[in-house]
């Protein structure tokens, strides 16, 4: 059987690195994006290595080494006393135990690279400005409705499978699982700073995380270190569906009334905020099914306290190629193998990510066990606690 037409659905972090997986398992591929411009907003995020080690795989090792940095730990504090509550090491300590670094980068410098790389490629296709608008599977393929941006054309592109790479509030995957997503009871704010505006002792290159009751903060320096990316989480029912929601200046720093003075000078730096909801919403029943398949926020939309929304992305792309292989004989199977490998990990993640953002915004009593547990452990022994997650492969 020859290699598949594959159609993706959505140029984002996961779109991308699934045409590149796709690509160099030899199958054609069109990336199809709703967008005519690709000016990534948001801010900045993390790759873990179990992210990382699966862009370096495909080549992308010298371009990340240029436009991420590596945080050589995560120093924990109190949020109100500043108080230096324990730490994770990262750096050289987590390349060495796991054969991948842990990088931290701009979504927007992340998206340019790998969007690079896919216009680099011959075999994919590269189709903007176009929403889909319709799915008809047939017993030998699937067809597209796509729509111009403006509306005035409609065009019908036929493909072996589909991929919904389409976001949180992913169109395709009504079409697998019809449950609505409901809206989170927790909210982002992030926020750009110079790094020469930052409290001169927060100004070094870790990661910073501050928890106290009902809300935390992490900042790390992205784009060569000459910006930090802060970001403060809040119990409250608002956010934007995108990114562009603007949140006032001056209702966060009432939020922190009490935070310790570096974080407050932090919190006062940034005078504009974008704000988002966060969603948690369960794997799709299922992933994949016929002949399409859901990878990244339009599969599983995970809360972000384990930093891994794009990793499983990016996962996702790498265990899609491979169960599909490069010829795709028997469809149906490499497409319920994806759904089974990916659920578990999926599952095991998500429940971790919500047991953190419970740690992580604990009350006074269940905060000093936290403390002293993280106190025990020790920098070394926090980032062995996530061999299950930062060793994982392909």
């Amino acid at each position: 059987m020859p290699a598949l037409n594959i159609a993706i659905v959505g140029a984002g972090i996961g779109g991308l690195t699934a045409a590149l997986t796709l690509d160099a398992a030899g199958h054609a591929v069109t990336l199809i994006e709703r967008r005519t411009g690709f000016s990534e907003v948001g801010a900045g995020i993390q790759l873990s290595p179990n992210a990382s080690r699966v862009l370096i795989g495909l080549g992308l090792g010298a371009a990340l080494r240029r436009a991420a940095s590596e945080p050589p730990a995560v120093v924990v504090r109190a949020l109100t006393s500043g108080a230096v509550i324990g730490g994770v090491a990262l750096g050289a300590n987590l390349r060495e135990r796991f054969g991948a670094p842990y990088y931290v980068i701009h979504r927007a410098d992340l998206q340019t690279l790998l969007l690079d790389a896919v216009r680099g490629r011959p075999g994919i296709r590269l189709l903007v400005g176009r929403d889909v608008t319709g799915l008809a599977e047939r017993p030998d393929g699937i067809d597209l409705t796509l729509e111009s941006g403006t509306g005035t054309r409609t065009d019908r592109f036929s493909a072996d499978l589909v991929i919904g790479a389409d976001g949180v509030r992913s169109r395709l995957r009504s079409h697998l699982d019809g449950k609505e997503l409901r809206s989170g009871r927790a909210a982002a704010w992030r926020a750009i700073v110079p790094r020469e505006a930052l409290p001169p002792e927060l100004s070094g290159e870790t990661t910073g995380l501050w928890l106290g009751p009902a809300r935390h903060v992490v900042h790390y320096p992205i784009r060569g270190g000459q910006h930090v990316n802060v970001v403060a989480v809040i119990p409250e029912r608002k956010g934007s569906e995108g990114w562009g929601q603007l949140g006032e200046p001056a209702v966060l720093r009432a939020r922190f009334r009490d935070a310790a003075a570096p974080l407050a000078a932090l919190l006062a730096v940034p005078d504009s905020w974008l704000v988002w909801s966060l969603e948690d919403r369960g794997a799709a029943r299922p992933m994949a099914r016929g002949r399409l398949a859901l990878i990244g926020d339009a599969a599983h939309p995970i809360l972000p306290f384990l930093a891994q929304g794009a990793a499983l992305a990016i996962e996702d792309a790498a265990i899609l190629a491979r169960e599909l292989g490069a010829d795709g004989a028997d469809l149906g199977a490499a497409l319920d193998r994806y759904d089974a490998v990916r659920r578990a990990r999926v599952r095991r993640v998500r429940r971790a990510a919500r047991a953190n953002g419970r740690t992580y915004h604990a009350g006074p009593l269940v905060g000093t066990i936290r403390d002293a547990v993280m106190r025990r452990l020790g920098p070394d022994g926090m980032n062995r606690r996530y061999t299950w997650l930062y060793g994982w492969t392909p």
